[in-house]
């Protein structure tokens, strides 16, 4: 299973994930899409699906036209904000992504599908999607854990805004609990790679930083993503793993981050730290408006009101 990272306006990631003996592919967080066929076409792909994580427009503008230039096109979401949604998921719900069976597999050639329950899924393809809702930065965010069969390579968590690398998405259409209770359900999957939808991650650094100035794994952490800020590098892919280690939203049971917030409760903590990072973010530089604007007039953007 091999993963395409594609930066895409001012710092917002779109991925296509690749099953690389069938040649079949699904993109998540489509916001530009004539970017993404042109990676599509470089790679000899065909493209079955497109995973929304949330209804923001820089996730899921380009929806629409990739539906125009691909019709047909399963478009996926949990929230019926999602441009050109063709089928709501449900929490829990897995798929399996195909276009045509393997060698020896079981299943009539046919149309890119990607299906899941009631209904049972083909017996062929190898990627495997399992699909969490994770409310809190809108009340339809869904994120996906993909897997593939017999394979070499870890699992993949596509986490959009409800995790990032050492932080998480603002709180904008959910209550603290059900944020804490996404990030905690996250938290349980193997600590394997996380693709997040955003590169937030040297401020939420400096905000882990202040939170925890002890740890040592924030420390170490911040001095390789300014490295990789200099050398204009993602920092994406994190880990679970790493990020139980440095992210103050995935350690809201730990003494240092209930001290610094000054509660107990872990949904209160998490509060807290909402509170904190907003006051942080705040006092920081200005964004540049000139930049994403330059961006957004080169992809023909402007057109859509920012949401993020």
């Amino acid at each position: 299973m091999k993963v395409k990272v594609i930066p895409v306006l001012e710092d917002n990631y779109m991925y296509l994930v690749i099953e690389e003996l069938t040649r079949e592919a699904v993109a998540v967080d489509v916001a530009v899409p004539k970017r993404l066929l042109e990676i599509v076409g470089r790679e000899g792909v065909s493209l079955t699906a497109v995973l929304t994580t949330h209804h923001h427009w820089d996730h899921a503008r380009g929806n629409p036209e990739l539906a125009r230039l691909r019709p047909g096109l399963a478009v996926l979401g949990a929230d019926e904000r999602i441009f050109s949604l063709t089928r709501r998921l449900a929490h829990g719900e897995e798929l399996r992504v195909s276009a045509r069976p393997r060698e020896g597999g079981v299943g009539a050639p046919g149309p890119p599908a990607l299906t899941g329950p009631p209904a049972p899924p083909p017996q062929f393809g190898a990627i495997h999607v399992r699909c969490l809702l994770t409310p809190g930065h809108t009340s339809g965010h869904m994120s996906y854990f993909l897997w593939e069969d017999d394979c070499p390579d870890p699992p993949a968590l596509f986490s959009g805004d409800a995790l990032l690398v050492a932080g998480c998405g603002s709180c904008l259409e959910g209550s603290a609990q059900q944020m804490y209770q996404s990030l905690a359900e996250l938290g349980t999957l193997p600590p394997e790679t996380v693709f997040c939808g955003h590169e937030h991650t040297l401020s939420n650094l400096e905000f882990a930083q202040k939170v925890e100035p002890c740890n040592v794994h924030v420390r170490a952490k911040l001095s390789w993503a300014k490295k990789r800020d200099e050398d204009d590098v993602p920092t994406v892919p994190s880990t679970l793993g790493e990020e139980r280690l440095y992210n103050p939203f995935l350690r809201v049971a730990e003494e240092p981050v209930r001290k610094f917030t000054g509660k107990a409760v872990p949904a209160d903590v998490l509060e807290a730290l909402c509170k904190e990072r907003a006051r942080f973010e705040q006092a920081g530089e200005p964004r540049q408006p000139q930049a994403r604007a330059l961006l957004a007039l080169q992809w023909g953007l402007l057109s859509a009101a920012p949401n993020k």
